[in-house]
């Protein structure tokens, strides 16, 4: 038997077709930088961080300590809007390439399942031929046995009967 029916397939190879989907938005530097800038929008750390920073601005802009940006903070609200005008269609675009890359996960875990039904069937159909063959062969012996328990007692039938003519009885 060949060593690579030895090894297990892997169990991701179904999904081979569909690594060009591995990454949220494709392969290039820009792909990777989005990719990585929509991960980070969703982190506790860019929630943290984020509400420090906001936290810092109003307080250094109410005490007066800075006054880059007064009540009612019209730069911050710029800033926010500015974020969410990035932010929405990274997100968007993540969660479309997402549901992409589930439906072609879905699609691959079908054909896996298909493709072990479809074997399993084979695996059961050769069972059933295997065990028709085998009561084939135990009929088949069947037989023969009682072919040669007739000739056994035949010969013993005929081997009595050539003792008796030769051998005179008691």
């Amino acid at each position: 038997m060949p060593s690579s029916r030895l090894s297990a397939p892997h169990h991701l190879r179904f999904l081979a077709a569909h690594s060009h989907l591995s990454h949220v938005f494709g392969g290039d530097w820009f792909a990777k930088g989005a990719e990585g800038f929509a991960r980070f929008f969703g982190s506790p750390f860019f929630l943290m961080a984020q509400s420090v920073i906001v936290i810092v601005w109003i307080y250094l802009n109410v005490v007066n300590y800075a006054t880059f940006d007064r009540y009612p903070f019209i730069l911050l609200n710029l800033a926010f809007s500015l974020q969410a005008a990035y932010a929405a269609p990274l997100i968007l675009l993540a969660q479309t390439r997402q549901a992409d890359r589930d439906k072609a996960h879905s699609e691959a875990d079908a054909k896996h399942r298909e493709e072990i039904a479809f074997e399993m069937h084979k695996e059961q159909q050769l069972a059933l031929e295997q065990t028709s063959q085998l009561l084939s062969l135990l009929d088949q012996n069947n037989q023969m046995t009682m072919v040669v328990r007739q000739l056994s007692e035949r010969i013993e039938s005929l081997t009595s009967e050539i003792h008796n003519k030769v051998v005179p009885s008691l």
